[in-house]
């Protein structure tokens, strides 16, 4: 019997440790996160070399996931799969913050890469296994909620302990958020997660899964949408990077400066989550991607033309936009394109992979052109190749956007 036909419309105790492992993973699972290039920027790294370690990261990641993938869906200790890997990111992130050197920094982001690849399956088969098909996708907007509040309470928590401890601050709050993360994790019962469920299988008649990447070729719609998702994070990946970086050198103070601007898109990326529902009912699926393609060109003229840091408030707000819109309309996107072919994971899991290859290509090439001409050249460089998108957008957005079914509110 599915999860969701055995706890009904009830809150269990395993889906309020799951609402709370969202909130602790917001932190644990990305280690130093957003505050690893202004760290190491202001310790004599350069905009280059940064780029390559992550790129690296991201090629890492992208050939990890789908074999992490696998094991996610044969083994029953799902749990351990999240456990694990948040005790060794948190490791790796305090050894980097105490020996910045270059074998460690490149350890710690190769550790951090394949978490990434380990947390976010099993994440997401915990949560299937949990409530079942029917109410998978009003969980995982519950997921996202609780996601983004705890990156902003992380962020305002590293401001604080940054003012009054300085670099111990980071410590005790990576100590805390790993620590709840595990005991969050713990607290979900294993009895109540359907391992065959959270594997997406309605049966399983002993055949092999569909390809992910034969449905992303046999559906022209999932193709122009993966383009333009490619397109739109190889201009979007490096830009907050880009920005933490530059003020941090500047102004001295990589943790708080750090906390400010990603909080700042974390904020707006709550809100865009609350209005998205609205605005794909009232307007269409078609005028939410159109804003948030269109925010990234925006923002690279502004943070490319305004030096002063006041900029950093219209230029993050336009991420949350861009980013929180994508992050909404690119699944109810994919679902409607693979309604009724029983393959909307695998395939919305190829566009993420194609996507993928845009961020992780973009941050060596962003360094490079730090390097060549600026912080400004960079900023306008990848917000322009964001016109691409748009225009890929606009001349097939009948082929993406298709179907006309109500959308699923959003937490």
């Amino acid at each position: 019997m599915q999860t969701s036909e055995r706890f009904g419309d009830r809150l269990t105790p395993s889906l309020i440790a799951l609402a709370a492992l969202n909130f602790f993973l917001a932190d644990a699972r990305d280690g130093l996160g957003p505050f690893l290039d202004a760290y190491l920027a202001t310790h004599g790294w350069t905009s280059m070399s940064l780029g390559i370690i992550a790129t690296g990261g991201g090629i890492l990641g992208m050939v990890a996931t789908p074999l992490f993938g696998a094991l996610v869906d044969g083994t029953p200790y799902k749990r351990a799969l999240i456990v694990i890997p948040v005790l060794l990111v948190t490791i790796a992130a305090l050894l980097t913050l105490n020996v910045p050197n270059v074998s460690v920094v490149v350890g710690g982001q190769a550790m951090t890469a394949i978490v990434g690849a380990v947390v976010g399956p099993a994440l997401m088969g915990l949560t299937l296994g949990l409530v079942g098909e029917a109410k998978f996708s009003d969980q995982v907007s519950g997921n996202e909620f609780w996601n983004h509040a705890g990156n902003v309470a992380s962020l305002v928590g590293v401001y604080i302990t940054t003012v009054l401890w300085g670099q111990y601050g980071i410590i005790g709050m990576m100590i805390v958020t790993a620590a709840g993360a595990i005991a969050a994790t713990l607290m979900i019962d294993p009895a109540e997660i359907d391992h065959k469920v959270a594997r997406g299988l309605a049966k399983d008649d002993g055949k092999p899964g569909p390809s992910g990447y034969s449905v992303l070729i046999e559906t022209p719609g999932l193709i122009l949408l993966a383009l333009i998702l490619m397109v739109f994070h190889f201009g979007n990946a490096p830009m907050s990077r880009l920005i933490a970086q530059a003020f941090s050198i500047e102004l001295g103070t990589p943790f708080r400066t750090t906390a400010l601007i990603t909080g700042i898109s974390q904020l707006t990326m709550i809100a865009a989550a609350a209005i998205a529902p609205f605005l794909i009912r009232r307007f269409g699926l078609s005028f939410v991607f159109f804003i948030a393609l269109i925010a990234l060109p925006v923002r690279g003229a502004i943070a490319g033309s305004v030096a002063d840091f006041w900029s950093v408030y219209p230029v993050q707000i336009l991420d949350g936009l861009g980013a929180g819109f994508l992050g909404i309309v690119t699944p109810v996107a994919a679902e409607r394109l693979l309604s009724g072919s029983g393959r909307f994971n695998v395939g919305l899991a190829a566009v993420m992979t194609v996507q993928g290859i845009g961020a992780s290509f973009s941050n060596v090439v962003a360094g490079w052109l730090v390097q060549r001409g600026g912080y400004s050249l960079a900023y306008y460089v990848h917000g322009g190749v964001a016109i691409i998108a748009l225009g890929l957008f606009l001349g097939w957005r009948q082929k993406i956007v298709a179907g006309a079914r109500a959308v699923p509110a959003l937490a």
